[in-house]
């Protein structure tokens, strides 16, 4: 008996317009100040024709996406609510390419811009196991006071009334066949927004590495510390950090070298350092693990890993030849692949976009012991 299991940030699953950008530049699309929009309705009716019109060729990659990663349990981040999933599950997925998905969960957490982690699974496993759902749990209302995490760093940012987590640790129980996987599903905190104009992601650390921190005490409360280690459960989600990555050096014109970085300290320590959970993403070479491309610039390029598949020990002793697929034929042509990588895009990606989404699906297929 398998299990595909995946994780994809589909990046701004959304049943809202945003007309913020009439009043800050920063958040106006950049094809509108190509234009003369002369009053606020204006630019309005122009923001929402944009939208529309370029939302239907993103959901269809997406789709595309998520049919070739072909989970039968797909963990998403960045979900506006349910009737968004219910659209885009209806009228893109199982309307393009027949997958249906007709058990859908999401919890309102606490992102500020109202996007949400939420699963989606199938009523069996592609080996015909019947997929129940026993519980399902937000983590979404713990404070940092609550877990006895606050501290001094954490103390330059925030109070320790604060919410933990900037989305949610959604859990669910469940029962597979006849067997039981606890599955937590999280956004962390971006690597943005970084106090005194830091660098981003130092900056803004000690905040995931609380949010993973709680994750972890949430899941030693629920099975024993002593047991956590034998129990089947995956952590999985959009993390935004990494413990390596690759640095892309040079041009279009020069050509590209591409450089693997350790980093020192990541908040996905919490994770990894005492094996307390495996990322199986390891099992394939030091070079493709990534699931995004960021760049600023030639000056600042690199690829990385910020969607996870954490299995326990359990798991990923019983699975030693599992090794996660991550699909990049939806990446946008800007991204920079090593040698030997390249892929097939879908009909219609551009330049930067449109495209399936700025992060990669990841999906493992694994027995449950």
């Amino acid at each position: 008996m398998s299990l595909r299991l995946g994780t994809f940030n589909i990046e701004n699953l959304m049943t809202r317009f945003d007309f913020s950008g009439w009043r800050n530049q920063l958040r106006q699309d950049r094809v509108l100040r190509l234009f003369e929009v002369g009053s606020k309705q204006e630019y309005e009716q122009l923001e929402q024709a944009r939208l529309i019109a370029e939302t239907d060729d993103t959901r269809q990659l997406s789709a595309l996406a998520i049919a070739d990663a072909d989970a039968d349990i797909l963990c998403l981040q960045e979900v506006d609510n349910i009737p968004a999933l219910q659209a885009f599950e209806y009228g893109y997925l199982y309307r393009m390419v027949g997958n249906g998905y007709l058990q859908k969960f999401l919890v309102e957490g606490n992102d500020g811009r109202g996007i949400d982690v939420a699963v989606l699974m199938r009523d069996e496993t592609r080996s015909g196991q019947k997929i129940e759902v026993l519980d399902v749990r937000s983590h979404a209302m713990l404070t940092y006071q609550d877990l006895d995490l606050f501290n001094d760093e954490l103390a330059l940012t925030s109070r320790p009334t604060d919410k933990i987590f900037k989305r949610d640790c959604l859990e669910l129980d469940l029962k597979i066949g006849d067997k039981r996987l606890s599955l937590y599903v999280v956004h962390f905190k971006s690597m943005s927004n970084a106090r005194d104009n830091k660098d981003g992601r130092i900056g803004t650390m000690a905040l995931r590495i609380a949010e993973a921190k709680a994750v972890r005490h949430i899941i030693e409360k629920r099975f024993g510390t002593e047991n956590t280690g034998r129990m089947n459960f995956a952590i999985c989600g959009d993390m935004n950090d990494y413990q390596e990555r690759v640095k892309v050096i040079g041009t279009r014109r020069t050509g590209y070298r591409f450089e693997p970085v350790t980093e020192e300290m990541s908040a996905l320590d919490v994770f990894s350092h005492d094996d307390f959970a495996h990322n199986v993403m390891t099992r394939r070479g030091v070079m493709d693990r990534w699931t995004l491309y960021h760049a600023r610039g030639p000056e600042e390029q690199h690829l990385c890993q910020l969607d996870y598949l954490w299995l326990s020990p359990a798991l990923a002793e019983h699975n030693p030849a599992a090794v996660p697929d991550v699909i990049r034929n939806g990446q946008p042509f800007r991204t920079i692949f090593p040698p030997g990588q390249e892929v097939e895009r879908y009909p219609r990606i551009g330049w930067d976009r449109p495209k399936a989404s700025d992060h990669c699906p990841v999906v493992v297929e694994i027995n449950l012991p």
